[in-house]
C-alpha cells in the first residue's frame, strides 16, 4: 500500500523524461553504448538524472522539478550539451525522434538491470521492439483525487499531444504512412490503454488492489497507460508523445500540458465523462496516422473536428493561463507551427526526400539535436 500513498506536490509543477537514441557515426545505426555513456555522465554534476532504458541503445533524461517551462528548457539544454559532449568522447552521436528509421529490433540487447530484465522475461520479443523513444510529461497534483480528475480530463486532448509530438514516420526501413509509428509498439502491451473510469483516488486504490490480487500487476509500473498517476512523485504522467527532435520542442509540449492543466483545474469547464473512453482509440489512431490533418471526436459535444483546428482553438482558450505561467511565447510558437502544418515527422520526411537515404535522415537528426536551440 505504501506505493499507493499519493505524495502531494505543488500543483502545476513540471518535469519531463526524454528517451534518446545512441547512434554509431559510421553507419548511423543504433549503438550499444548506454552503459559506458552513463558511467561518464555519472561523474558530472548535472541537474535531474540520466538513466538506462530498456535496451543498450537508449538513455533517458529526467529533468528536475520546475514551476515554469523557461527554466525547464534551460536545464534540458544544459544536460543536452553534456550528453553530446560525453557521447562524442565515445564516438557516439545522439538523436531525438520517436523511432530509429532502420534499425533491426532483433539486434538490440536488453540493458542488464533487474527491472528491465523482468520486462523481457515477461513480454519476450515485445521488450526489444520497445526500442522506441518517447517524451513523458509530469504535471504536479495537490491530491490523488486531483490526479484522477486530470487523467480523465486530459485524455480528451491525447490526440493533440500525439499530433504535436509526432516524430516517427519511419520504422524498420519503411515509411509507415503514419506520423507517429511509435504508439503501435506501446499498444502491443496488454496493460496499455487508459486508466479505468474511477471517481477518485480511493476508488483507484481499490481497483489497483483487485488487479494485484488477481496477479495481473505488481506495481504501478506495470500499467502502460497513455496518462497515468505517479503517486510517489505526486504527478500525472502524459506518455503518448514521441521524443522531439530538439529540446526546445520538448519544452513547448510541456508548456502546453501545464497551461492546459491550469485551465481545467481553475475553470472546471468539463467533468470526467465515460464517452471520452468510447472515442479515445479512434482519436489516437487518427492523430498517429494523420497528425494535424486527422479528425477527432469531441466527446463533450459529440461531433468530429479537425485535430489541428481543435489544437488552435484550445491554445486560444488557455492563453490567459499561458500568460500567467510565462509561456505565451512558447505556445505562440506551437500555434504557428500548427497553422502551417509543421511537425517533426514532416521534417524527417523532407530530409529523406532531399537526401535519398534513411542513414542521411539519421545523420541530419543527430545534427539537429546537437545544435543549440
Amino acid at each position: 500500500m505504501d506505493e499507493l500513498a499519493f505524495s502531494p506536490s505543488a500543483a502545476l509543477t513540471l518535469g519531463v523524461e526524454l528517451e534518446l537514441q545512441l547512434v554509431r557515426p559510421h553507419d548511423l545505426d543504433l549503438s550499444r553504448d548506454a552503459d559506458e555513456l552513463l558511467r561518464r555522465l555519472a561523474k558530472r554534476k548535472l541537474p535531474g538524472a540520466v538513466k538506462p532504458e530498456i535496451t543498450e541503445s537508449m538513455i533517458e533524461l529526467n529533468s528536475s522539478v520546475h514551476s515554469h517551462s523557461g527554466a525547464l528548457l534551460e536545464e534540458l539544454d544544459l544536460v543536452r550539451k553534456a550528453v553530446v559532449q560525453e557521447a562524442g568522447v565515445l564516438n557516439v552521436r545522439i538523436a531525438g525522434g520517436g523511432s530509429h528509421p532502420f534499425h533491426d529490433w532483433a539486434d538490440r540487447r536488453i540493458y542488464p538491470n533487474e527491472r528491465l530484465l523482468h520486462v523481457v522475461d515477461r513480454y519476450g520479443y515485445l521488450a526489444k521492439q520497445f526500442t522506441v523513444f518517447g517524451q513523458h510529461i509530469h504535471i504536479g497534483c495537490a491530491s490523488g483525487d486531483g490526479a484522477v480528475f486530470l487523467a480523465h480530463i486530459l485524455t480528451r486532448y491525447v490526440p493533440h499531444f500525439i499530433a504535436l509530438s509526432a516524430a516517427s514516420p519511419f520504422y524498420q526501413g519503411e515509411d509507415t504512412a503514419f506520423q507517429s509509428s511509435r504508439l503501435t509498439a506501446v499498444s502491443a502491451f496488454p496493460l496499455a490503454g487508459h486508466i479505468p473510469f474511477v471517481s477518485g483516488w480511493d476508488e483507484f486504490v481499490d481497483y489497483f488492489m483487485r488487479m494485484k490480487g488477481f496477479g495481473i500487476v505488481a506495481s504501478m509500473k506495470d500499467f502502460y497507460w497513455d496518462i497515468r498517476p505517479k503517486p510517489e512523485y505526486g504527478t500525472i504522467e502524459i506518455r503518448v508523445c514521441d521524443t522531439p527532435l530538439t529540446v526546445r520542442r520538448a519544452a513547448l509540449l510541456a508548456a502546453y500540458a501545464q497551461s492546459l492543466a491550469a485551465y481545467h483545474l481553475e475553470r472546471r469547464p468539463l467533468q470526467p465523462s465515460r464517452t471520452t473512453y468510447l472515442v479515445n482509440s479512434y482519436n489516437r489512431f487518427e492523430a498517429a496516422r494523420y497528425g494535424y490533418r486527422g479528425s477527432m471526436v469531441d466527446p463533450y459535444v459529440s461531433r468530429k473536428t479537425a485535430i489541428g483546428e481543435d489544437i488552435l482553438e484550445t491554445l486560444a482558450m488557455i492563453a490567459p493561463q499561458a500568460a500567467r505561467l510565462c509561456c505565451s511565447e512558447l505556445l505562440d510558437e506551437l500555434a504557428a507551427g500548427v497553422r502551417i502544418g509543421e511537425s517533426d515527422a514532416g521534417w524527417l520526411r523532407r530530409r529523406h526526400a532531399a537526401r535519398g537515404s534513411l542513414a542521411d535522415v539519421v545523420r541530419d537528426a543527430c545534427a539537429r539535436w546537437e545544435k543549440d536551440p
